[in-house]
This record gives C-alpha cells, structure tokens and sequence, in this order.
C-alpha cells in the first residue's frame, strides 16, 4: 500500500507572538516536536517539517530525522509557498498528505489515522476535520491534487483548490476542539497551555 506523508509547515515569521511558533511550548515538548511525534505515531511516512524565518534557530533546538527538514527560501510570498516546497520532496509514490499547521498543535495521533482511513475509504480527493460543524486543520490532500496546489495562486493557497473541488471533500467530524485553535497571539496560547496534550 503506498504512504500517505506528513508535512508540517513551520516557515513563517511569528511576528504577532514574538517568538517562533514552533518552538513555544506544550507540556515537556515544542509545538513542532508534538506535531512530528503525532506524525510518527500515526504511521505518516515520509514525514518533513518546512522550515523558512527562523531555520537556523529551530534547526539548533530540535532534533530531525534524516532528510525531515524542507528549507523554503521562498517564504515570504506565503504559506502556500512552503506546501509547494514540502509537496516537492516527497517521493513520486505517495497517495497523499496530511498537512499540519505548526500553530495548529492541538491533534492527536488518532485524528490523524482517522483522516487518513477515511480518505482511503470515502473515495474522496480531499479530507478536513470538523468540530461543532467548523472546518479545522489538518487537512489531507490526496496526490491527484498536488500539480493543481502547485498551480494554485500564492495568494489564495491551498484553499483555491478546496473551493474547486467543494464536491470532493470527506468531513471528518471530531471532538477535538483543537482542530480549529490557531496560535496566532498570546490569548490563543494561553488557552492552549490550559488544554491537555493529545497524544
């Protein structure tokens, strides 16, 4: 059966929190080491990480496996810039992507086996979790769609291709309120530090 890879993307600046997403932490771990352990526990394989801003000072705090670590020089111009340059390290054999946000770290190792099941069964391009009826991340991507996410315009990302593709989309409902809670100031982190780690 062919592999369905894990990419966290991990290249922004940070500029809102003050210091790099990825490296705030959750209990004993950063935002990314949580994310790669989700990744590795849920079987995803290959796994890579995109890193861009602040590579060189994450790169010195983490440990990656051999040949995680994705450098976008191109980061500014967007996230879908680093899914772009996540999509193009994969192997050509894939069947498809899990897509995580690293200031999205509230999953668990079984929503993503549960994304990935669900894809494999639903017949589905695409497959996105839902709480109380709100779309969250991450998002899985099967590999039929990865030449159209390359195409896609910069500045409306991934989601122009899950607008065309609105009939092709397996919503997966989960009680993980943490689908939805992005990390994008210190109100936001404080409620996630309140929660407790997925494993």
């Amino acid at each position: 059966m062919k592999q369905i890879a894990g990419i966290v993307l991990a290249a922004g600046a940070s500029s809102r929190m003050g210091q790099d997403k990825a490296l705030l932490r959750w209990g004993d771990k950063t935002f990314l080491e949580h994310l790669l352990a989700v990744l590795r526990n849920a079987e995803a394989d290959p796994v890579r990480v995109v890193l861009g801003a602040n590579a060189d000072q994450v790169q010195k705090e983490i440990s990656f496996g051999a040949g995680e670590v994705v450098l976008n020089p191109n980061w500014q111009k967007g996230m879908l810039s680093s899914l772009i340059a996540g999509l193009n390290s994969l192997p050509a054999d894939v069947e498809a992507a899990v897509v995580c946000l690293v200031d999205h770290p509230c999953v668990s190792s079984t929503l993503i086996r549960a994304l990935r099941e669900n894809f494999r069964t639903g017949g589905k391009l695409i497959a996105i979790p839902t709480y109380q009826g709100r779309r969250g991340h991450p998002v899985l991507f099967s590999a039929k769609l990865f030449d159209e996410l390359r195409a896609a315009p910069l500045a409306v990302g991934a989601r122009h291709v899950v607008r065309r593709h609105a009939d092709d989309i397996l919503e997966l409902p989960t009680e993980e309120e943490g689908v939805l809670l992005n990390t994008n100031d210190r109100a936001a982190y404080e409620k996630i530090l309140a929660m407790q780690l997925p494993g």
